[in-house]
Order: structure tokens, then sequence, then C-alpha cells
């Protein structure tokens, strides 16, 4: 239930539509309550919430219903163009973020809101029954609301456009995402324990379903597993992709053996294993990179040939990278109440997280010395705050792989600045952060 809870309330921040939906039938049931409120004729309260008579309110009604339908359209016509000029000239995999944006679904809300009411409000307008004050009053209130939404909007729709401010935005839900899915560095609790089963040799169990994985939730394995006296190896992580029919785990009983059967398993896969047609940010750490590596590549095609933007991007990776060399990378096994390995859950390592943003850039970018010496100084960034041997030996693999993707046809002054950004690499990696960042004059920290 709180997998399916939490994938109903993931879909609806994605949806454009939902709330605007709610907060529309929220005022029609306020209007409709509202609209049972007919004070006489004279009273003194309705004459200061509405001076004016019915066909003054019936022409405030009217103005703001149609003045709302064209602000509406304004703004879906903005979101469209800004969700493809995203799409085009950045990442298609940043769609989700502008359709997710809470400010854009306020806005939405107030004006589709105003516009329900003003539309219910005229029912209620007619010569022979008092007239219903508060509507067109509350009316008159929205109307501003929503002429100060629209203005607001318009500023946040043109901040959103910017690249930095998308580049920001993948950073910071990314930083989050980092937090929740890894322990510390030095926070062992969740080490799978010696001696488990597998990886070969369990009986596999098949997905019924395909789609790009999107969250596991452990506790409703660990519950199903220990039921039955089994030991699961998930295969799938968030961001996988997995097709009907291909094995995402293996069990085995508890003495070691293969389970006779991993039928036992499959609701219990199917409620925690979430999957969709689009990988999400919520629970997938390399979405986040990928987005900014995307943005990276973009920059630098020729279409658009934006180095600058590009460097800026793996800036942006740069301190990701190295929030993640500060956590406990790898699989995690997860305990019954007993205390008893029940599960474990793979993922991703230091090298898969190196790969995902320097290999890309690295070959699109081969002929771009700004790219390159952007991607070693990630690298030289990334030594300063290598935490053991096996982060430095991965660093320095990718310091060697960049020298050898390096255009030969650079001129010599160009390949020279980026071997010397190698060696700085390699001199972080020494512990000599000292030569490694001591420059002339900010060469080797700005672009």
């Amino acid at each position: 239930m709180s997998a399916s809870r939490g994938g109903r309330s993931e879909a609806r921040r994605a949806s454009l539509w939902f709330w605007p939906a709610v907060a529309a039938a929220g005022s029609l049931v306020v209007t409709m309550l509202l609209m049972t409120v007919r004070p006489a004729p004279g009273t003194a309260w309705a004459a200061v919430v509405w001076p004016g008579g019915s066909e003054a309110a019936s022409t405030v009604l009217q103005v703001v219903a149609t003045s709302i339908m064209t602000a509406t359209t304004l703004t879906f016509s903005l979101t469209v163009v800004a969700l493809q000029l995203a799409s085009q000239q950045f990442s298609p995999r940043l769609l989700r973020e502008f359709a997710r944006d809470p400010k854009t679904q306020v806005v939405l809300a107030v004006l589709v809101s105003t516009f329900v009411v003003s539309l219910t409000g005229l029912r209620g307008m007619g010569a022979e029954a008092p007239l219903p004050v508060l509507v067109p009053a509350l009316v008159l209130v929205m109307g501003l609301a929503s002429a100060a939404a629209l203005v607001m909007f318009l500023g946040h729709i043109v901040r959103s456009l910017r690249v930095d401010s998308m580049m920001v935005a993948v950073h910071q839900e990314t930083v989050a995402t980092v937090a929740q899915a890894y322990p510390d560095y030095h926070d062992h609790a969740k080490d799978p324990t010696l001696g488990l089963p597998g990886p070969a040799g369990g009986t596999l169990l098949p997905s019924t379903r395909s789609g790009f994985v999107q969250a596991v939730r452990p506790g409703i394995l660990v519950e199903a597993a220990a039921e039955h006296g089994l030991v699961l190896l998930l295969g799938v992580r968030p961001g996988d992709h997995v097709t009907a029919g291909a094995p995402i785990g293996s069990a085995w009983r508890d003495d070691g053996t293969p389970a006779s059967t991993a039928d036992v398993l499959q609701a219990a896969v199917e409620k925690a294993v979430e999957m969709g047609f689009e990988r999400t940010l919520e629970h997938d750490v390399a979405l986040g990179l990928r987005q900014l590596t995307d943005i990276a590549v973009k920059a630098i095609s020729p279409g658009i040939n934006d180095p600058i933007t590009a460097a800026h991007a793996i800036g942006y990776c740069s301190d990701l990278l190295a929030r993640l060399q500060g956590r406990n990378l790898g699989p995690q096994q997860h305990l019954d109440a007993a205390g008893a390995p029940r599960l474990v859950t793979p993922d991703r390592n230091h090298r898969y997280y190196l790969d995902l943003v320097c290999a890309p850039i690295r070959r699109f970018g081969a002929g771009e010395p700004l790219v390159l010496t952007a991607l070693l100084r990630m690298l030289r960034a990334c030594a300063a705050t290598a935490r053991d041997e096996d982060q430095r030996a991965e660093i320095a693999r990718q310091s060697g792989l960049i020298l050898q993707t390096m255009d030969p046809g650079l001129i010599d002054p160009d390949a020279e600045e980026i071997r010397d950004f190698a060696h700085r690499v390699h001199q972080a990696l020494a512990g000599d952060l000292d030569a490694a960042f001591r420059d002339r004059a900010g060469e080797t920290r700005s672009v």
C-alpha cells in the first residue's frame, strides 16, 4: 500500500492537471455554498461587501470569466513553448521537471478556480432574487489574485528557461536523492554479510512487466521473504530498464540452496518494484547526472556550439561526484525483525558514476579544449576528496581515457594545456594539493 501511495503521489506531482482540477472542484463547492447567502436589500454588511447591484455583479463576473480564459490560454501556451525549448535545447529528460513545477501548477489552479467561480456565480444573478453578495466579492478578489499570479508566472517562466536555473534545480534535487539513497561513507551497517548465497545459482524471478524501475520498497520484499524462509538477491535498481520475462532477482532458501520456486515472491515483487514508462529522480541518482550530462552534450553539439554551458554543467556534476565519494556506495542488505538477512539490493558504484559523466562528454568534446579541461578540473576536485585507493584508481583511469580521446589535430598549446590539467589530477591523487591547484591567474579554476 505504501508503494502504491508513493507511486500515486509522484504521478500527481508530475501532472499539470491534478491540482488545478482539485482547485476547480473546491471552488465549485465553495461558490454553491456562497450562493445560498442572500442578504435582504439594504443590509449594512452586504452594502460593504458589494455596494453595487445585480447588473454590476453580472458584468464583473462576465468580464473576469472572459479575461481568465485568455490568461489561461496564454499560460498554457507559454508552458508548451517552455517544454518544447527545454526538450530541443537542453534535454528531453527535463520535461518532467517542468511538469512538476509547483509554481506553474499553483498559477493554473488560481486561474481555473477563478473561471469556475465566475461561471458558476452567473447562475445566481437575477433581478427577482436577492443578490448573493459574497460571490461577486470573491470573484473580484480572485480576479486580482489571478492578475498577480499571471505576472508572477511570466517572471517565473523567464527564469525557468535559463539553462543555469535548470541545472540548479536538477542539482538540488539530486543532492537530496544522494542523501536519501546512500548512507555515510563510514556507515557499513547495511553492507552485505559474508557468506550470503549468490550471485549465481539461485532460482530466477522473472519480471511480469516492462518499463523503467522508478523505486524499490525493501520492506515489502523483506516481509515476504521472511514469511517463506527465503533470501532474495534483487537484480535491478531505480533507473534500470526491464523487459517482461527478463530475470529481476534470484531466491535461495535459508540453508543456501536454490528455492524450489520463486512464485511466492511474485506478488511482493510487483508491489515493491515500482515501474513506469520513464525514469524519475526521487530514487534515481544517476538520472540527475544524466540530465546534467545531456545538457553538456547538447551544448557542444554543432547546432548549438556552447562549450561554456557544457563546462558549467560539468561543474555541477563535480559537486555531485564529490558528494557520492563521501557515501557508501554499492549493494545493501536488509534484515527481518529477527535480524536475519532477507534481501540484498544492488546499486551503482564509483566507476559507474564517473563513466556516466565522463564518457559521453569526452567523446563528443574530444576536439574542444574547454570541455576536456573542464572534465579534468572535475577529476582534480574528485581527487582532492577521494576517500580510498579504489576511488583514486578510477579517477586516474578517467584522466587517462581523456588523454586517449583527445583529438590529435589540436594545436600544441591546446594539447599542452590539457596534458597539464591531467598532470594536476595526478598531483592531487598523490596528495600534493598545493601544486595541483596553484596557478598563475586562476586559469585552472575558471572557464
